[in-house]
């Protein structure tokens, strides 16, 4: 649980610039409804989970992934 924590705490940080609608982001906060992240936002965002965490998203999961918490699941059953 601990390191769900930290994918969260990370997810919380990296998407501060990217909420210019200045929502409380939590573990319910969806990505592209809440936030309002485009595409390529949702693509770059991608890449530097990826990149900080030297990790592989595979692109077919993102449907499944709408919030915050679903991401960070995800990040942590790729990040062994």
């Amino acid at each position: 649980m601990t390191d769900y924590l930290e994918y969260l705490d990370f997810l919380y940080s990296a998407l501060e610039p990217l909420n210019r609608r200045n929502v409380a982001l939590s573990e319910s906060t969806h990505l592209v409804a809440d936030i309002g992240l485009s595409s390529l936002e949702v693509m770059e965002f991608i890449e530097k989970i990826e990149d900080h965490y030297d990790i592989s998203i595979p692109l077919n999961i993102l449907p499944d992934v709408n919030t915050i918490g679903e991401l960070a699941l995800k990040v942590g059953e790729l990040n062994p």
